[in-house]
């Protein structure tokens, strides 16, 4: 199956498919470890080999951040990452000082695991909310799965990250740059308790090119606002979320700052976390359907707050599950995120069909459009008075079997 796989994300024509494994210098693992009753793998390991290997990071922005979240932006050099220790099945969020003392124990025993210091070590942990880490079956599993590291071993990592995803979600690509050819791979998980500022999720990218810390940091900044900040499932802030970058240097192609190589790599960068970005809203706990919303207008804070309104309406998305050409729900949505008490003169267009103008219904042809909207990816396009600002949401439909899986989740 090919990775670029949304209509909303072009495949650089100067990147190539893989079929897997990751950059030189780097290897993984994943193993079972007891912690999901399933018995499926709940451990992982990524490991950077070379001494010189640079990073960044980006975390939550949630209030009640995870142990693992608080420790790894205290205590790490986030500048020098060369592990990450994962572990599924258990969130370790809302556990106070034990969970903090629990994450230290979990980067300590990675990093004697794999022999690195403990401050180049960051931790990623998902599940529920409120258990503790079960350390005995951590400890042993970390070091099952550093006895375990392979340079093929992505897949198995993208594995054992997973919670309520319905499939992998991962990547291997070839950049070829005008100083050489780099690698370039991710590895994400993420399909509920998803909302800009990121999600449940993780990303782990890798890339065998030498960068400088603050382009590092630079091009995954600017990578995860166009995209994992553009998603959303179900309008929820999630605890743990993490998405690290980590280079190796280990191709020899180095990427200087402001060159045409950090514009073709940051090219590829984006492409890349856009698609794992609408991978994760297309499993979405039971999606049938995803959506991009685009809004424009004169005022920054319409637009935004416009495009968060329809993304997360619940009937707006129970139409789009349903394939309901309702763009009554729009106008409903986008009315109460900017209230006042002049009418609204919006235009709205579905899958580029005009249903509304300055505020009043248009006549088409409904079941044409019925059509359009019953599509795997449908596009919403909202006009506000004036000019000059425009943003994107993507989003999934609200299924039955979201209900499901959420009204179930701990029992």
């Amino acid at each position: 199956m090919t990775f670029f796989s949304s209509r909303w994300v072009e495949r650089p024509g100067h990147v190539a498919e893989l079929p897997g494994g990751l950059p030189a210098g780097f290897r993984a693992a994943g193993v079972a470890a007891g912690i999901k009753p399933s018995g499926r793998p709940d451990v992982a390991l990524l490991v950077s080999d070379a001494p010189d290997t640079v990073s960044a990071a980006r975390f939550t922005a949630s209030g009640t951040a995870a142990a693992p979240v608080l420790l790894t932006r205290e205590r790490c050099d986030l500048n020098g990452l060369r592990a990450i220790a994962a572990n599924a099945g258990c969130a370790n969020a809302a556990t106070g000082v034990r969970g903090y003392e629990d994450a230290a124990r979990m980067q300590a025993a990675a990093a004697l695991a794999v022999g690195v210091e403990p401050a180049q070590v960051a931790l990623a942990s998902t599940g529920a909310i409120r258990d503790y880490l079960p350390m005995e079956a951590i400890e042993s599993g970390l070091a099952a799965a550093a006895d375990a590291l392979r340079e093929d071993g992505d897949e198995d990592l993208a594995g054992a990250i997973r919670t309520t995803d319905a499939f992998e979600k991962q990547a291997s690509l070839e950049v070829s740059l005008p100083s050489g050819t780099v690698r370039l791979s991710a590895q994400a998980k993420g399909a509920g308790m998803i909302q800009p500022h990121f999600a449940t999720m993780f990303c782990f990218v890798q890339t065998d090119a030498a960068l400088l810390p603050e382009t590092a940091d630079l091009l995954l900044g600017v990578c995860v606002k166009r995209s994992f900040d553009r998603i959303s499932v179900d309008g929820q802030l999630s605890t743990n979320d993490i998405a690290v970058l980590m280079a190796s240097g280990a191709s020899g192609v180095r990427v200087e700052p402001e060159s045409e190589d950090e514009l073709r790599l940051g090219e590829a960068l984006d492409a890349l976390l856009r698609q794992l970005a609408l991978l994760i809203v297309k499993d979405g706990e039971g999606a049938r359907r995803i959506a991009r919303v685009v809004v424009v207008g004169g005022h920054e804070l319409h637009v935004e707050g416009a495009a968060r309104a329809v993304a997360n309406s619940p009937l707006v998305k129970a139409a789009l599950h349903g394939g309901d050409p309702n763009w009554g729900r729009i106008v409903q949505s986008v009315g109460m995120a900017l209230p006042g008490t002049a009418p609204l003169a919006l235009d709205v267009a579905v899958e580029g069909v005009q249903v509304c103008t300055a505020g009043a219904g248009l006549p088409f042809d409904e079941s044409a459009l019925a059509a359009a909207v019953a599509r795997d990816e449908v596009e919403y396009l909202i006009g506000l008075p004036g000019e000059g600002h425009e943003t994107e949401v993507f989003f999934s439909d609200l299924s039955h079997d979201y209900v499901t899986i959420n009204a179930d989740y701990t029992t």
